[in-house]
This record gives structure tokens, sequence and C-alpha cells, in this order.
């Protein structure tokens, strides 16, 4: 973009927004149409230049998060407001408070284990760079498709990695395997276990829960067979990193468990932050399994989702 159209948006922007312009005033300042103004207020929008909050006084959601921590037992819970309870729209601004709530914990020396999926590209796409020193990124589970559905795993970690000003460590393995003895031949590799390790020691972890619905990326990845659909459907309410758990946060099938390759959960138990981010009608059940299951200490998920959970 030229400096001087960015001027032009720029002032334009701050006339209309700070200064109450109307778009045929800011027209006239700028020798320029009206419609020109009006594309300069939307690319405005869509560059970051402007930035919307819409602060709503009917919702209170410090409230609903220490309601949840208190109930739950949780260090940390974060409540974005969404105007919609549609999926793509709450994955938008979970992905931003996430983000949001990074930029303010991560500090030099810390290790960050990501899991994948379109939550989590949500939370990384909206990454501020910070200037950290010796900060790791790593991979928690395995993420390549055995179909053309997109895990998003590659894209989330170099994400990570660009943000931190780091080469992350990827995981480029399947997140299951068909039988426990493949998985364990691969973890002896000296180096797959030391990124296994690094994850299991890293202190922050951000992940999000999996639903068992068709519209699923692990179900749509193609990792499992009838068999294993019978179950998950049958007992599961949802993964978290690959491993499908009921509503009291236990493992589904333990033969299933042992064909997935990643950190097992209850290691997640021992970080100092481990940070779920979750949201939506198909994700209430999972959550609280997670919950449940002690899997998480920090959440971060949308009003709607925070109301339910708190009539569990």
């Amino acid at each position: 973009m030229g400096g001087d159209k960015l001027d032009k948006i720029i002032d334009a922007a701050r006339m209309y927004y700070q200064l109450d312009y109307n778009q045929q005033d800011i027209a006239k300042k700028l020798g320029v149409s009206r419609p020109t103004v009006s594309r300069f207020l939307q690319q405005a929008k869509t560059e970051g230049i402007v930035q919307i909050k819409i602060m709503d006084p009917t919702e209170n959601n410090e409230n609903l998060a220490a309601e949840l921590e208190q109930k739950f037992s949780l260090k940390k819970v974060i409540v974005a407001s969404v105007p919609q309870y549609e999926e793509p729209i709450v994955k938008k601004y979970l992905g931003e408070a996430a983000a949001d709530y990074l930029y303010q914990i991560v500090k030099d020396g810390d290790t960050i284990a990501t899991s994948w999926g379109t939550t989590l590209y949500e939370v990384a796409v909206q990454l501020q760079n910070k200037h950290v020193k010796d900060v790791a990124v790593v991979q928690l589970n395995g993420g390549v498709s055995y179909s053309e559905t997109n895990t998003y795993a590659s894209e989330i970690l170099h994400l990570f990695g660009a943000a931190y000003n780091t080469n992350p460590h990827l995981l480029p393995l399947p997140a299951i395997v068909d039988h426990a003895v493949v998985r364990e031949a691969i973890e002896t590799d000296r180096h797959i276990r030391k990124i296994l390790d690094m994850g299991k020691k890293a202190n922050i972890a951000i992940f999000t829960v999996g639903s068992p619905s068709e519209d699923s990326v692990l179900i749509k990845a193609n990792y499992f067979s009838p068999a294993d659909l019978d179950i998950i459907h049958a007992k599961g309410v949802g993964d978290i990193c690959s491993r499908y758990i009921d509503l009291e946060g236990s493992i589904c099938s333990e033969e299933l468990d042992r064909r997935t390759i990643g950190i097992h959960l209850t290691e997640l138990r021992n970080k100092e932050k481990a940070i779920l981010v979750a949201g939506g009608r198909k994700k209430i059940e999972s959550i609280y399994g997670a919950i449940r299951g002690r899997y998480t200490n920090t959440l971060v998920t949308d009003q709607f989702t925070a109301k339910h959970l708190l009539e569990y």
C-alpha cells in the first residue's frame, strides 16, 4: 500500500471514528469521492488500523469467569463476548482472546506446547509478535492427516514460532496409528523422543477439545476404523490431543489410547498453564469432560458456553 494512500486511510479513519465527521465532509477534506471514503473506512477495518469492540452492558463476563473459577477450581478463566453462537464466529473471537492472553503471559525461557485444529489455527493467526528470548515452541501430538483434510499442524507451529522469534519443533507424524507396537517403535526414535520430552516438560500447553461429530477434523482425517468409531460414538464426548474422553474425563478406549502419538493427558495436569481454548454448542460436554479430568487449569471460552457450564 502506497504511503499517500495509507495516510488518507488513516486520516479518514481518525475523522470518522474520533472526530465524528460524516463521509461527505471527509470526502471534501481529502479531495476524493464519498464512495472512496467508504472504501477507505472498510480497508481500515480489514487491515486492522481500526479495531471495533462492542461492550455489552447486559453481560458481565468477569462475573461468569469468577463463577467458573470457583465452581471448577480453575486458576484462570477468560470469557470472550461473541456476537453470535455460531461455530466459525466463536472460534474467531476465542482465537483473539487466547492470543491476547498469550501476549500477556509469555516470557523469556518459556516452552509453549500446542496441539492443532481449526480453533488453534484461529489463535495462531491472531498472535502478536513479542520480543522474548529463549522461547521454545513444540507440537504436542501428531497431526499428519491420512486424507485431504487439513489439520493446520504445520501452519500453527510456524505461526507460533514467528510470533516468539524461534524455530518450532514439529512432530511430523500421524496422530493415531493402526497398532500400539507401531507407536512404540516410532517413539523409540531419539529425535521423536526429544520432541515428545519437550512437550512433556513445557510449562505452557495450549490445546482445544474436539467433538465426535461428522465435521470433526480428527474424524475427517481418516484415522479410525468402523470399530474405532463405534467406541468413540458410544462412549466419547470429545478428544484432547487426539485422545478421546468421556463426560468424567476418563479415556474411552485404552486400546485406541495406546495407538495415539503425543502427550498423555495426565501430563497436562502438571503444567504451570494448561490452557484450554474451546466454545460452541458442540463442545460443551467435551469441555466439561476436560475440566472433570483436571486436564486444564486455564479456560478460554465464550459467554454462552460459560453459562451452559455453570448450569451443569
